[in-house]
This record gives structure tokens, C-alpha cells and sequence, in this order.
């Protein structure tokens, strides 16, 4: 009976981030969706704790004998530490070198933000991220990117052998399920949120374009509505607080929350007027979607995946432009009818994006490359 064997390493991480909810999100589906002969198990670096790490019915983590550093330094170098199974899906670029003979090695790629946008991960980061792509396109048997712009630049800068598949990401439950608008009024009650407010969601760092929310907020044509930031702190030390007094936001228009989780997440999104994803490269953009599937309007900038995402549902602005991204505010806030339609347009869409879909997707893969390697 082979066994697939998934890295979750990323569950490990000081901010797991949207690849941290990818990890667990897609293993938790595939689990419910293997092969009948086939098994499920997940591997780690070695850790103190490995309990955030732990998915409910998955047998793991094992750990490997390294902790994250030497782990990741050894199959930087290429030595061959192969983490078990027949079958390796690792959720971000952490991968071993190469694949062992009768085994088989898919690798997801997020993004192509290393390359694209160096400027906006830390120096060592870019450079890791990129040469760690270069090498799943050279030895793994597949890369799975959520988009086609993804998939597209990812030929561009990282050519190679393996094939490359398009899967998009899925809805986790809790934002497809109905929510009592009166529970959704108390969860955000209790956080002390307004009634009403412009919302963004995701990691505090550079990427983000959060400082273009900030500027946008305090131009005098944006929405009179608060900003609600949800989502923890990342690298770059971008103050909110700080941008928000240096651009003339009042203090008391900005809600800085952190990290929460989805069930308070999933309230947040639906009691919010407008989801503003300012951000100067994505993936994929997985708020997006968790928005359009409760029913909130989105503003998006032109960044290719996010408008493959939305698919047209959202009033899409350039790439830093505070102006063009506070008048797209305004004019969702305050254009019912057009915003109405676009809501209707986006729970649509939003509904064709499983993580069932990924799922099964994934598990296709996986067959198919496992029979072709013991098939020679």
C-alpha cells in the first residue's frame, strides 16, 4: 500500500501565513479524498513541539532527525535525505533535492513574487525562494501553482522539465456555511470593531501595499469608514499605526487586530463594507476569494493573479495609487446597485473553488507520477 507523504513544516513556522493555511486546508481534503490503497502521513523538521503541526485523522508528524536549519542546509547542498513514503507533496518550495528511484516528488509554488518583486522579501529569503523553484522545476515531477499567471511566470523564470499544473485553492467551510448576520454582529462585537468599515486581510508586511491602504484611507474622497487590518505581523517593520499618523489618518479610524481565527475571520468578512486587497504581487489572493464567497464586494489591484481570481467581480485599481484605490472604495461603498451585482457575480464564481476540487486534482497527480515511476 504506498503512502503519500506531505511536508508540514510550514504549520511550524513563527507566521504560517496563507501557505500555512494552504498546508492544512489541502491536507485535511486530501485525506478525506485518497485512493483506497494509498495512506496519508506527514513529516517535520525537528521541533520541541510538534502539536501545531498535528492534522485530526493524519498519522504524523514524524520528524526528521534536523531541525529546520540543518534540514533546509542539506537539501540546499543536494545530500539526499529522502522524508519517507512513496510519494512526497511538499506544500512550499522546501523540497528534497531529487527524487528517489520508484518514488515520485510534487512540489506547490505559490508565487513568483522571488523573482518578480525581489524587493519585497528580505535579500536571503528572495535568494532561497528562487533557487529552491529552480530546483523543484529541475527534479520534481510536477509543480502545482494556484493560477495560470502564476504558471506562466514561473515558465519564464524557471524553466525545466517538470510539468506544471494549474490548481486553484478552495473556500475553507466555515466561509461557505451560513452565518446568523446576529452571531456575525456579536463575534465582531466582542472584538470592538464599528458597524462599518473597510476591511484588509493578510500578513503586515511590504507585499501587501498596506501602506497604499493607509494612504488611500486618509485621502479625503475614501469611504468616512474606519480600517479594519486583520492578519499577523511579517517581516519589513511596516507600522500601521505609525503610516496612519504620518498620512493624517485619525488614530480612531484604525483597527489593527492580528491574527484570528476563521470562525471570527469568517464574521469580520461579512460584516465588512468592502474587502481591500491593495497588494503589489499575489499568487493567488485566497481573501479574495474567502470574500466573494460570504457575499462582501472587493477591491483588488491589477496584479494578475488577483484579477484571475476574481474573474471580474471586483473594481479592479493599479498598483500603488492611493487616489485610484480610495475613489474604487467610495464608489463600492456608495453605488449600491453596481456593488449588489458584483456580490451576486462573485458568490458564483467563489463557489467553483473546492478544496474537494484541489483535492482530487492533486490526487490525480499523484497517481499518475507514482505509476510512471515504477512503471520503468
Amino acid at each position: 500500500m504506498p503512502e503519500l507523504v506531505v511536508l508540514t513544516e510550514q504549520l511550524l513556522a513563527p507566521v504560517p501565513g496563507g501557505t500555512g493555511r494552504y498546508t492544512r486546508e489541502l491536507l485535511t481534503a486530501m485525506a478525506v479524498a485518497a485512493p483506497s490503497d494509498w495512506t496519508v502521513a506527514t513529516v517535520t523538521a525537528t521541533h520541541r513541539d510538534l502539536a501545531p503541526a498535528v492534522v485530526p485523522n493524519i498519522a504524523g508528524p514524524r520528524a526528521l532527525p534536523l531541525p529546520r536549519r540543518g534540514l533546509t542546509a542539506l537539501w540546499e547542498r543536494g545530500v539526499h535525505l529522502w522524508p519517507g513514503g512513496d510519494a512526497v507533496h511538499a506544500p512550499t518550495p522546501l523540497a528534497p533535492p531529487a527524487v528517489k528511484r520508484g518514488r515520485s516528488l510534487i512540489v506547490t509554488v505559490h508565487d513568483t513574487v522571488p523573482f518578480t518583486h525581489p524587493e519585497t522579501l528580505t535579500r536571503r529569503g528572495a535568494a532561497w525562494h528562487q533557487a529552491a523553484i529552480r530546483r523543484a522545476a529541475e527534479r520534481a515531477n510536477a509543480i502545482v501553482v494556484p493560477t495560470a499567471a502564476v504558471a506562466e511566470e514561473l515558465h519564464e523564470y524557471a524553466p525545466g522539465p517538470a510539468t506544471v499544473a494549474v490548481v486553484g485553492h478552495g473556500v475553507p467551510e466555515v466561509f461557505r456555511q451560513h452565518m446568523d448576520p446576529g452571531l456575525a454582529a456579536l463575534k465582531t462585537g466582542r472584538l470592538r470593531l464599528p458597524e462599518n468599515y473597510v476591511l484588509a486581510v493578510g500578513t503586515v508586511e511590504p507585499r501587501k501595499g498596506l501602506d497604499v491602504l493607509v494612504r488611500a484611507m486618509a485621502r479625503s474622497h475614501a469611504p468616512d469608514l474606519p480600517l479594519v487590518v486583520v492578519g499577523p505581523r511579517g517581516w519589513g517593520e511596516v507600522n500601521l499605526v505609525e503610516l496612519a499618523a504620518e498620512h493624517g489618518l485619525p488614530a480612531n479610524r484604525l483597527y489593527v487586530l492580528g491574527r484570528v481565527d476563521d470562525e471570527d475571520l469568517s464574521a469580520i468578512l461579512r460584516r465588512a463594507s468592502v474587502l481591500a486587497v491593495p497588494s503589489r504581487a499575489e499568487g493567488f489572493g485566497l481573501p479574495v476569494l474567502e470574500a466573494m464567497a460570504v457575499g462582501t464586494p472587493v477591491v483588488h489591484t491589477d496584479v494578475p493573479a488577483l484579477v484571475e481570481v476574481a474573474g471580474g467581480t471586483g473594481l479592479t485599481v493599479p498598483r500603488g495609487n492611493a487616489d485610484a484605490l480610495a475613489s474604487a472604495l467610495r464608489e463600492v461603498v456608495d453605488s449600491s446597485v453596481a456593488t449588489s451585482e458584483r456580490v451576486t457575480q462573485g458568490l458564483l464564481r467563489a463557489a467553483a473553488f473546492t478544496w474537494e476540487h484541489a483535492a482530487a486534482e492533486l490526487w490525480r497527480l499523484h497517481v499518475r507520477f507514482f505509476d510512471m515511476a515504477n512503471a520503468r
